[in-house]
Parts: structure tokens; C-alpha cells; sequence
């Protein structure tokens, strides 16, 4: 019954009939005619067997796919004496057959294709497969490269194969699993494994497949932005420790300073006490300047100097800084080119330099400053990486301390990067060093080898004196006094008190008032005429500047003095003073104090 409806023949109407007339077979491919199997068993003498893609033409022309199979009957002496022929249709296998091809060249374009590392191993770590983006991800060739290779040695770390199989025997698989792999050149790639384990009916871990994603890029834009967001909150602290610090240096200053015109006068007060007093806030108050500097908050104040000079004056507070037990000798170089620099950024960048170089020694040893003037030309430049072509004074300090390896070089002036003790070290001092030089469109080496040593040599351009700058306007030397009513506004109360002190000892007549709420009501209400207003900037209510406009809407002769111990911005544009606006900077002298308000009151 199966052939009949195959062939569309009963089996009465084919009795008799030519094998090729019911049995009608074609190649699907070709559409060729094919020979009757009969012929080719009668021919061959044994089982024969229709080649694949064979096609039954049914009577009414209906097309069968169908697998067919011919053998002889033999009789006596094994003549063959008739064939069986048996053939199936195989419609529904074809198409499941084709199915699969179909379903295995999608996903073979799409292993291909994909933009991650597909990869399949054994777990001995033999690579079975892989599509080119694994291969571009671990810097291969091709990927009959790759399968040369043994996966567990394409991990950074030996355990990290390990760790790997273990996982894959408890979870079956691992996702989003962050690992540092080694490209064929060398070079750490950090990835996402993703993996799953295929295992037989006894447990046993059979094969490996999975996919990587690089995430190198991504990791190195991480790092980047968790640095800026740290040098950020850095820069907060910086200028928030700086505002308070400023106040409190201002308190000290103006009280040392007329403690010291009183000691001066009735002798019954130390004076070179006070004077100490008085240094250590104005260092303190260098310091506090750079700090703003750092934090991008006030603008430092170059200086034309001598280094040899400036590192002279400091050499007393260098050797407190290192200690009894590390000598410290000092080289400064003869006719030393001029160079223009905030003496306090020379301060801290020796201070910086000093302190590692201390801490690099055990026990007895020993720290070089030297000087020197030094000249570099193209063709020297173009032999030595990192050289600038010009004239330079060296700033070099070396030490023989315990010295560096070349991992620790690489990293030196980045910062938070720190070989000292958690706790020990903020990892910023190298990284300011190095903003410091750059700053001053100077550049920095470092030469350093486990035991011998470190040295740090630092190029300072030459100032060249030729070149045309703005007259300089020198401060007077003694300190002015005058009789004006001047209107202060401070929210700090210990400022005030002391500003207001110092004031009234300069001359003047003083309206102290805590609020620019105050200021304006005072303005209001004073009788007399006021004649300069001296006002801090940043305070509640409004700011300095805001003030100034209000009152000066009200009299127009008004002048002003800005003081901050802070941010100017609202007096300035990136750092620098709006065209006629008079500020002086927290902390400041009393001498100070009486020139800029002698500069404010005399201005047109």
C-alpha cells in the first residue's frame, strides 16, 4: 500500500509495466533522468543504494522525496533470478535536515559575527573554537593561531584557571566575571568572562563555552573619572580648609603685628617672640596661598628670583624638615639664570621633594640640593625623549636612600599614588611637584634604581629679562595712615574686631558691622559721610560684590576694597581682577592693609 501511494500505480496496473515507467526517479538538483536501480544490481550484483536527493515522480507528477535501496534474489547456484526494491519517503527528514543546516548557518554567522570573544574549549584548557573577536581581543592572528594555544595561559594570573574551573563545577556557570588576561604580546586585558560548562551523565566537565567582552577602555575611562571626581573633592577641601584657615591666620597676624608696635615702644613684651609668631603665620600663610592654587581658587604670584637666593633663605627650615640624622648639602650653581616662579611654589616643591627623600632613607644618610644653568638644543632634544629645547635653570635633589623599581617610576606623579604606609602619605605631593613644573612650563625627570638612590631633576625656563613687561609699581615701605570714615563689613567676628583694631590705628573712623543687611541699614541711617567700603566676599545674605552695587546705587562716590581669604570670582574672571576693582587677600598685614586702602581712597 506504502508504494501504491508513492507511485500512484496500483499494483495490478504496474504488473508487467517497465521498472523506470512506475518507478520514475530524478535528481532534485539536475532534474536529471536516473538509471533504474534494477539495471545497476543486475550490473553490480549486489545491494545498491540511490544517491542522495533522489525525487519519486508519482503518477499524477506529485514529487517524493525518498531514500531507496535495491538488492538481488538469488536463487540456485545465485542466479539472480528477481529484485527487491524498498524506498521510503523521507519529505519530513529532508525538511528537518534542512532546517538544521539553515539553523546551523545563522548561528554560525552569528558566532562570527558577534562583536564579543565566542570561544569553545576543553577544560584542559585546548581551544576548539573561536570567532575573530576573541582573536582581536587577545591580539591574535587568526584564529587557527589561536587553537594553538592552551586557554590557561592566556590568563594574567596562573590561579585564575583554576578559579575558573571550580566555579564552573558548583554554579554549572559564571556570569559577569571580571578577569585581567594576558594578550599574545604581553599586555593585560581586562574582560568579562561569560561561561558554561557542559557536563556528561557522571558529572564530568566535557566542554567549555562561552564569551568574552573587553573592557579595558572602559576600565581605563573609569579610572579617569574616579580621579577627576577625586581631584575634585580634593579641590573642595582644599579651598574650604583654606577659608577657615585663612580667618584664623588674619586673627594671628594683626594681633602679632600690634603686639609687636606695642613691644617696640614699652620693651615689656619679647619681641623676637612675637616676631617668630609673626614668621610662622606669614609662612603659614605662603602655604595656605598654594593651597588655593591647588585648588584652582586664587591665582599664585609669580615672582623674577634667584633660585640660589630663594633655596638659601629656606635651608634652615629644609634641614628641621629631615631631620638631625640626614645631612643635607647644598650645591648652588655660579651666575644661575633668573627664572620667574611663586617663591612659595619653590618652598613646596623642595618641601615635597625633601620628605620622600627622608623617608626613603633608614637610619644615616645623605640629600643633594644643587643648581645649575643648563642649555638644551634641537638636535640634543631629539636624542633625549622628554627634553625642551632651550635655556633652563636645573633645580636637582638626590638622596641616597633605598631607590625605586620601574613599576614605581611609571606611576610616581600620579596621583593618590603612594609606596608609603596606609595612613603615612597622601599621594599627592609628587603629583603637585609635577602640576607645579608643568605650571611654569618647566618639565621633570627622575632617575632611580633599587639601592642606589634617587634622583629628581627639575628644568625651570629662563626668564628672559629682554622680553617687555608692565611697569612695577612698588609698594611704599612705611605704613599710611589717614582719617576717613570707612564702612567695614565682615561676618566673621573675630576678622571684624581685628580689622576694625587695626583700622582705627591706622587713622580712621571706623562703622563695623557683621551683615550686608547691616551695611546697607547703617548706610541709611549714618549722618556723616562714608568713604570706603571694605567688605569680605563671601558671606550670607549676598556676596561682597552684590553689596558694593547696592550702595554704590545709593552714593555714587563710594569706594570699595574686596577682601577674601576664598574664591575671588566674583571680582574676577579665571583668576584675574576686573579692570579697577581694589581686593586684598586674607590674611594680610597692617601695613598691607593701610596701602590698598590708601590705593582704594585716592583711585578715580
Amino acid at each position: 500500500p506504502v508504494a501504491e501511494k508513492l507511485t500512484g500505480w496500483k499494483e495490478a496496473e504496474a504488473r508487467g509495466k517497465p521498472l523506470g515507467e512506475v518507478f520514475h526517479i530524478i535528481h532534485e538538483k539536475t532534474r536529471k533522468v536516473l538509471s533504474d536501480p534494477g539495471e545497476s544490481v543486475l550490473h553490480k550484483g549486489g545491494v545498491v543504494k540511490l544517491p542522495e536527493d533522489v525525487l519519486l515522480i508519482a503518477r499524477d507528477g506529485t514529487e517524493h522525496p525518498i531514500a531507496d535501496s535495491a538488492a538481488p534474489i538469488n536463487g540456485n547456484r545465485d542466479k539472480v533470478i528477481g529484485i527487491v526494491l524498498v524506498f521510503s519517503d523521507v519529505t519530513k527528514e529532508r525538511e528537518a535536515r534542512r532546517a538544521l543546516r539553515e539553523s546551523e548557518r545563522r548561528y554560525r554567522n552569528f558566532f562570527m559575527e558577534d562583536i564579543t570573544g565566542d570561544f569553545i574549549a576543553t577544560p584542559e584548557g585546548e581551544l576548539l573554537d573561536c570567532n575573530p573577536a576573541f582573536v582581536r581581543i587577545l591580539g591574535l592572528k587568526s584564529a587557527e593561531e589561536a587553537k594553538k594555544l592552551n586557554m590557561t595561559n592566556l590568563f594574567f594570573s596562573p590561579e585564575a584557571s583554576d578559579d575558573l574551573l571550580k566555579l564552573l563545577y558548583k554554579e554549572k556557570k559564571v556570569l559577569n566575571h571580571e578577569v585581567e588576561m594576558r594578550r599574545v604580546d604581553g599586555k593585560p586585558v581586562e574582560v568579562i568572562e561569560n561561561v558554561i560548562g557542559k557536563f556528561d551523565s557522571k558529572g564530568n566537565l566535557i566542554e567549555i563555552q562561552g564569551y568574552l567582552i573587553d573592557i579595558t577602555e572602559r576600565k581605563k575611562l573609569e579610572q579617569q573619572l574616579l580621579q577627576a571626581q577625586k581631584m575634585e573633592a580634593v579641590g573642595r577641601l582644599a579651598g574650604g580648609v583654606a577659608h577657615d584657615f585663612n580667618n584664623q591666620l588674619s586673627v594671628i597676624m594683626g594681633y602679632s603685628e600690634m603686639a609687636l608696635d606695642e613691644a617696640a615702644k614699652s620693651g615689656k613684651i619679647r619681641h623676637d617672640y612675637l616676631q617668630e609668631i609673626l614668621k610662622a603665620a606669614q609662612h603659614s600663610a605662603d602655604l595656605t596661598r598654594q593651597l588655593l592654587a591647588f585648588a584652582r581658587k586664587q591665582i599664585i604670584a609669580p615672582k623674577v628670583l634667584d633660585l640660589n637666593d630663594t633655596i638659601t633663605d629656606i635651608l634652615k627650615m629644609l634641614q628641621r624638615l629631615i631631620g638631625e640624622d640626614i645631612e643635607l648639602i647644598w650645591k648652588p650653581g655660579a651666575d644661575l639664570f633668573k627664572v620667574k616662579i611663586d617663591p612659595s611654589q619653590i618652598d613646596q616643591i623642595l618641601a615635597n621633594l625633601l620628605v620622600n627623600a627622608r623617608d626613603a632613607i633608614s637610619g644615616v644618610g645623605r640629600i643633594v640640593i644643587r643648581t645649575k644653568n643648563v642649555v638644551f638644543d634641537e638636535a640634543y632634544c631629539a636624542d633625549h625623549l622628554g627634553f625642551i629645547p632651550g635655556e633652563f635653570v636645573l633645580l636637582e635633589v638626590s638622596d641616597n636612600g633605598c631607590g625605586m623599581d620601574k613599576e614605581t617610576l611609571v606611576n610616581i606623579f600620579e596621583p593618590f599614588f603612594s609606596t608609603k604606609e596606609h595612613g603615612k602619605g597622601t599621594g599627592l605631593g609628587l603629583a603637585t611637584v609635577y602640576g607645579i613644573v608643568k605650571q611654569n612650563e618647566g618639565f621633570i625627570n627622575v632617575y632611580s634604581e633599587p639601592g642606589e638612590g634617587t634622583t629628581f631633576r627639575i628644568y625651570l625656563r629662563r626668564f628672559a629679562e629682554e622680553v617687555s613687561c608692565a611697569p612695577v609699581v612698588h609698594a611704599p615701605e612705611t605704613v599710611q595712615y589717614g582719617t576717613e570714615t570707612v564702612l567695614l563689613v565682615e561676618d566673621e567676628e573675630k576678622i571684624l574686631k581685628m580689622a576694625k583694631q587695626m583700622l582705627e590705628k591706622l587713622g580712621y573712623t571706623v562703622l563695623a558691622v557683621r551683615s550686608p543687611l547691616e551695611a546697607l541699614r547703617q548706610v541709611r541711617t549714618y549722618p556723616g559721610d562714608i568713604h570706603l567700603l571694605i567688605t569680605d566676599i563671601v558671606m550670607p545674605e549676598m556676596n561682597g560684590r552684590h553689596l558694593a552695587d547696592q550702595l554704590c546705587s545709593v552714593k555714587p562716590e563710594l569706594k570699595c576694597l574686596f577682601m577674601s581669604g576664598y574664591t575671588a570670582n566674583a571680582i574676577a574672571h579665571r583668576g584675574i581682577l576686573e579692570e579697577g576693582v581694589h581686593f586684598i587677600q586674607k590674611p594680610f598685614s597692617i601695613k598691607d592693609l593701610s596701602v590698598k586702602v590708601r590705593e582704594a581712597l585716592e583711585s578715580d
